[in-house]
């Protein structure tokens, strides 16, 4: 009775096991098929396969650098005119979609791996010479590191200080596109972490993976993020 109980529960296990593979596979195939149903819409190419040479293409962003076994997937790519059509601005070349890459760990004794994956949505901007500018919801940890004195760029509005983590080689720069009405438009929402780094800006949600809408809603949040920028930075960069 032991040895029928034993080979019962494996089946009942094995079973499990194939019909979460099975439903896994089918919610991959159905991510595929909307993203590449939005691509459509946009008019965008849309690539399932793995990009193994993303994370060499854009190693200035550092969430791009992490773990081992990197690659991007399930990629669109396409163009959007910042600002919306009317605003004159040259067509920004846009890269998005899912990203993953594994961090392996041991004790000595046994040895781990863990799977991530998140959305990004990279924007080729129109300027050579753009300083570098982070912008992202302010964690525990850059609490702790500003009261060990790294502190980052403090602004005017004490309520945004305490919200946002901004850093800049240029401060002149994060202080002239974080202007009043700027951080009013940040902080009235959910922003994404806005990483600005040669000449490219980087949006993601820390570790979270889009759904299909959400990347069509990262590219009318950018629209609206640089609608904002003072026309004397853009001039000045352009």
């Amino acid at each position: 009775m032991g040895v029928v109980l034993v080979i019962i529960i494996f089946l009942v296990l094995a079973a499990i096991a194939i019909a979460g593979a099975i439903a896994a596979q089918k919610a991959a195939q159905a991510r595929r098929d909307a993203l590449a149903a939005l691509a459509n819409e946009l008019g965008f190419r849309f690539d399932p396969s793995n990009d193994a040479d993303h994370d060499d293409e854009y190693a200035q962003f550092e969430i791009f650098r992490r773990g081992h076994s990197r690659s991007a997937y399930n990629t669109l790519t396409g163009g959007i005119d910042p600002g919306g059509p009317d605003a004159g601005l040259a067509v920004l070349p846009v890269k998005m979609g899912d990203y993953t890459y594994k961090i392996t760990t041991s004790n000595g004794k046994t040895t781990s791996t863990h799977t991530y994956h998140f959305s990004y949505a990279i924007l080729h901007l129109p300027y050579a010479n753009v300083p570098n500018l982070l912008i992202r919801p302010e964690g525990m940890f850059d609490k702790l590191k500003g009261v060990l004195g790294f502190d980052d760029i403090d602004f005017e509005s004490a309520e945004f200080s305490r919200k946002f983590h901004v850093q800049s080689g240029d401060k002149k720069f994060a202080y002239d596109v974080c202007h009043p009405r700027m951080m009013e438009f940040l902080m009235n929402g959910t922003p994404p972490t806005i990483n600005i780094e040669h000449g490219r800006c980087c949006l993601f949600s820390g570790g979270k993976r889009w759904e299909p809408a959400e990347f069509r809603q990262a590219l009318s949040w950018a629209n609206a993020f640089f609608e904002q920028w003072p026309e004397h930075v853009v001039k000045q960069l352009s």
